[in-house]
């Protein structure tokens, strides 16, 4: 009878090679994703940042200290971004029904457009995503829910 291959544990020591594999697979993925968001980013005459802030504030608003803890970047960075997409009409700054000290960026009608469009243009998983059953996809989404959990 075979002896089922030890899997990395967190504090178990050096991950196993399939983790390797695993982790190299995520990393090729997540550097894929990030080129063909750049290009449909480019597309609409925005950077790769600009079209993920956009992203975040089509679905929802959101104060500038949580986009830029979202966006991984300092607060002053994201006010140049905003400042940027709100000369185009893509954003705007409102007070925050909750506190009204607080500035808000939010999405114009414009700029839910083209997040859309942003969406509805990246190419990478589009084919492969839809090579796989209902089963199998529900499985990948419920195995990266429980990455993002742990």
């Amino acid at each position: 009878m075979a002896t089922p291959q030890k899997t990395d544990r967190p504090g178990a020591g050096r991950p196993d090679p399939l983790t390797l594999e695993v982790v190299e697979l995520i990393g090729d993925v997540v550097a894929r994703y990030y080129a063909d968001f750049d290009e449909a980013a480019a597309e609409h005459t925005l950077t790769g940042a600009q079209a993920r802030l956009l992203s975040l504030l089509s679905l929802q608003p959101l104060p500038m200290r949580k986009l830029a803890q979202k966006l991984k970047c300092e607060p002053s960075n994201v006010t140049g971004i905003v400042d940027r997409l709100e000369s185009r009409g893509l954003v705007e700054r409102r007070p925050d029904p909750a506190d009204r000290r607080v500035k808000l960026a939010a999405a114009t009608e414009e700029g839910r457009r083209v997040a859309r469009e942003l969406r509805d243009g990246l190419r990478f998983a589009r084919e492969p995503l839809a090579g796989l059953s209902d089963e199998e996809r529900l499985g990948l989404r419920d195995l990266l829910r429980r990455m993002l959990a742990a």
